[in-house]
């Protein structure tokens, strides 16, 4: 595999500023939850969004797809939301005066799927998306359809506490390659907001990114070069998760899968080239460590009851395993 030149990097990563600038200015004061959405999508991953109602998390997935110039479309996740509405389903016509089913796509055929409230739907409803996440793909009476490429899932739910809400299960929840929690805003964002902003109005999004230029950055992010005791130290965090494995294990219950050490890496990459480097580093797999983990690991009902959460079981992780690891050969020691 032919690895990415500086030039080429640094010609990607300013044309992701140039996104990143522009979705600053459709969600205001939340530079940090931007910066992993769009590494999020460089990686190829789908993202899910937790927070309370009117942070911006659908505007912000709006501004995204406008910013991409991709087709999008939302699916209103409610408890009556059948699979079919979502995949399409098989329509009788007649042709040639022959009658026969002919496959009506659902609104899961597009590039960017704005799946809002999520959790408001019925299990057997949310299972729906399982195949189309991880195969790009549907199945209907057999017959397979394949989805337009690129394709992300952009999720957004109510925390899970809430009245009326299903909790994901963990097969789809590890479909996921992001879970972001949406914090409130500020008093100044707040201000900035209500100066800037009118009820019922929504932020003009001017595209900034062609469809043939993100293939080419996503093509330029898949060959962002991932040192050997960087691939290492993703495996030493991912194995830390689970019990036995490190001290900070003993708070959780169920540890991560291998899903989670390719998301990292994929994560790291993309945030090596958001910072114009060619390769990735120790310091990117820190980075997007949270999001990639929080949502892969269940906690043990007694460190619930201790106050302990995903968050900060991760954080003890990332403080017990050491960058390098002892074990590691000496010709693998080098990576920035």
């Amino acid at each position: 595999m032919e690895f990415a030149k500086e030039p080429e990097v640094e010609q990607a990563a300013h044309q992701i500023q140039s996104l990143s600038n522009t979705l600053n200015q459709v969600l205001f004061g939340q530079e940090a939850l931007v910066d992993l959405v769009i590494t999020g999508l460089l990686a190829r991953g789908h993202i899910l969004l937790e927070g309370l109602p009117g942070l911006g998390k659908t505007e912000l997935v709006k501004g995204l797809s406008h910013a991409l110039g991709l087709d999008t479309k939302r699916i209103q996740f409610t408890p009556d939301l059948l699979p079919g509405d979502i995949t399409g389903n098989p329509v009788l016509q007649e042709i040639d005066n022959k009658r026969s089913f002919v496959f009506q796509p659902g609104p899961l055929f597009t590039n960017i799927v704005l799946a809002d409230e999520i959790n408001r739907a019925s299990p057997k409803t949310q299972s729906a998306l399982l195949e189309a996440m991880q195969e790009h793909r549907v199945t209907v009476l057999g017959e397979t359809h394949p989805l337009p490429r690129p394709f992300f899932v952009l999720a957004t739910q109510n925390p899970i506490e809430l009245e009326g809400t299903y909790p994901l299960p963990e097969a789809q929840l590890d479909r996921f390659l992001f879970k972001l929690d949406v914090k409130r805003n500020s008093v100044d964002t707040l201000e900035k907001i209500v100066n800037q902003r009118e009820l019922g109005t929504e932020p003009v999004t001017q595209q900034v990114i062609d469809q043939p230029t993100l293939q080419n950055v996503l093509d330029t992010v898949r060959s962002i070069y991932l040192p050997d005791v960087v691939a290492n130290y993703i495996a030493r965090l991912v194995d830390a998760t689970h019990n036995g494995q490190s001290k900070a294990a003993s708070s959780i219950k169920f540890g991560a899968s291998p899903r989670a050490a390719l998301s990292m890496a994929s994560a790291a990459k993309a945030r090596a080239l958001i910072n114009a480097r060619t390769n990735a580093s120790f310091e990117d797999v820190k980075f997007v460590a949270k999001a990639v983990l929080r949502h892969r690991i269940l906690l043990e009902y007694n460190a619930k009851i201790e106050g302990e959460t995903p968050d900060s079981v991760i954080e003890k992780i990332l403080n017990e395993v050491p960058f390098q690891n002892t074990k590691t050969p000496k010709h693998l020691t080098n990576a920035n």
